[in-house]
Parts: structure tokens; sequence; C-alpha cells
């Protein structure tokens, strides 16, 4: 089935005003975008920032009455609306169009990440087959490439590993198929702990190899000393935040792989974790770096 979308152009000071009249006025979905091609990293804590100019798209079923829509919404808005256009979007299977472009990807040297509905590349290489449903964490981001490829070299024998924001789980089995002896995963997403576990199984990881907690369950169970290794591909606000949770789960020696840091942050990710840690290198890739560091 057909879909109406109709494309506003605003700014921050209007966007939300627009969001919640379109809203009222029955549009099925609300989608705010760059519309000058502006990079928008992450926020500060407590910030919701948008680009200085801001497209906000409106879905409507095809049939609805568009200038009977457009009355609805400058009603709702209170005031002309602000330039805008509409388009006709053909219905799409988008699950199927994420699979097509979705490939085999090596990191390291042994270490490859298949979807799971394709053959391995290499059968005699280290193989994660990968379906990361709904949640963060598939290769192609710069930060989760970074620790892959950090992983690919490291000798994870016989550890234990913390993959605290697990995501889909990518970190945490590559770490196990390479040797770990058990990880645990942490998310706040109840949902990347289901993709963790399903992915888990795919790869033929057993539950007690791999054990995933919500933050306030993690806290109850284990409170320092626990691992060998601790990995965080989250952002820099976050581990700001939880640097001393990271650092007390990690045994004294431990290695500290910290990404989904700016370069432009490094700094701040130095000065707070150099108190507790010896900082190894800072490692740079597309404006994103990992940060490694091993624990006093």
């Amino acid at each position: 089935m057909p879909w109406i979308q109709i494309n506003f152009d605003t700014n921050p000071d209007h966007a939300d005003t627009l969001e919640d009249a379109l809203l009222e006025a029955g549009s099925l979905s609300v989608t705010l975008q760059d519309n000058a091609d502006q990079p928008l990293f992450e926020p500060a804590i407590g910030e919701t920032p948008l680009w200085s100019q801001t497209r906000i798209s409106a879905l409507y079923d095809a049939e609805v009455d568009l200038n009977m829509a457009l009355r609805m919404i400058e009603a709702c808005y209170g005031q002309p609306l602000p330039p805008h256009r509409s388009e006709i979007l053909e219905d799409k299977d988008w699950e199927r169009e994420w699979i097509k472009n979705y490939k085999p990807m090596r990191f390291g040297r042994r270490l490859w990440i298949c979807p799971s509905w394709i053959e391995p590349p290499e059968t005699d290489a280290v193989n994660l087959l990968l379906d990361p449903g709904l949640a963060f964490g598939t290769g192609t981001h710069p930060t989760t490439a970074q620790c892959l490829e950090w992983l690919d070299g490291a000798d994870v024998k016989g550890k234990t590993v913390v993959d605290y924001g697990c995501g889909s789980g990518i970190l945490a089995i590559a770490a196990l198929l390479l040797g770990a002896d058990k990880v645990i995963g942490v998310d706040i997403d109840p949902q990347a702990l289901v993709a963790s576990r399903d992915n888990a199984q795919r790869n033929g990881i057993t539950d007690e190899r791999l054990e995933l907690y919500l933050p306030e369950q993690m806290a109850e169970k284990y409170t320092e000393s626990a691992a060998d290794l601790v990995i965080a591909n989250i952002l820099a606000g976050p581990l700001v935040e939880l640097s001393d949770t990271l650092i007390g789960l990690a045994k004294s020696g431990a290695d500290i792989v910290l990404s989904g840091v700016l370069d432009s942050q490094a700094e701040t990710i130095r000065a707070c974790y150099s108190q507790s840690c010896d900082i190894l290198q800072i490692v740079n890739q597309e404006e994103w770096i990992r940060v490694d560091a091993v624990k006093h």
C-alpha cells in the first residue's frame, strides 16, 4: 500500500510545536531529520539538540484528503504552516531492503561477522553469525569495528569479559568465539538482551557462557573485580558517568576498552580514566576513537 509523506522545513524553535500538531492532526508517524547535511553527534547530558535546519516528515495513508489534512495540521499548529511539499511513497519490505545490503565483513586477521542468512566466505575462520534485530551492533559503525579489531588481536582465551552496552551481542559473542570463558553482557534495553540471547544461540553459545542483565540486575550480582576485560561501546557521557562502575568491575591488570567516543572527547575520557588506569593508546577511525587502557 502506498503512503503520502508531507515534508516540512523548519528549525529547532518550532519543531516541537509542529511535531505535536502533526500527531494531533492524525499523522501515522512523524520523523525529524537534518535538512542541511549538518552532522549531529552525541548530545550533552540532559539536552536534546536538533539541526539548525530541520525537516519534519509526516506520514499518512495514501487515501487521505491532502488538502483537508493540511487544513487540520494548520488548525492544530495555530499559525501558518512552514514551507512544505508532499510525495507518494511506494510501500517496501524495509527488512528485505536492509538484508539485501548487509554483507559479510572481516575484522582483523581471523574474525568475520556474517549475516545469518549468508554462507560465511571463509569456513575455517572465526565466523560470527549475526541477526541484530532491533539492537545496535552490526559491525558497520566505526566504533563497533574498532572493538572487533581489538578483540581479534587480543588473547582472550579463558578470560571473563564484561560487555557493557552489549546491544546485539556482537562483541560478547565475538569474545566467546575467540576463546573467552564467560561474558557478562549488560544493556539498558530489554530488546538488546533478547537480540543478544538469540544471536548467542545462533552461534552455539550456551546460557552459562553468556550471562545477560539489565544494569540494576548486574549491580545486584557483580560489584567489583569480576572481569579480566571490560569493554564498553556506548557514548562519552555514559562512559564518564559509569567510570566508577566500569573500573570497579575490572580486576587489577585487566584491560579496559572504551569506544563510542568522538575524537574531540578523547581528553575527557583520558582524564576520567587515567587516575585508575594506564592509558595505552587512543585509536582514531573516521572521527571516532577507541581508548585502550589497563587498570592499575
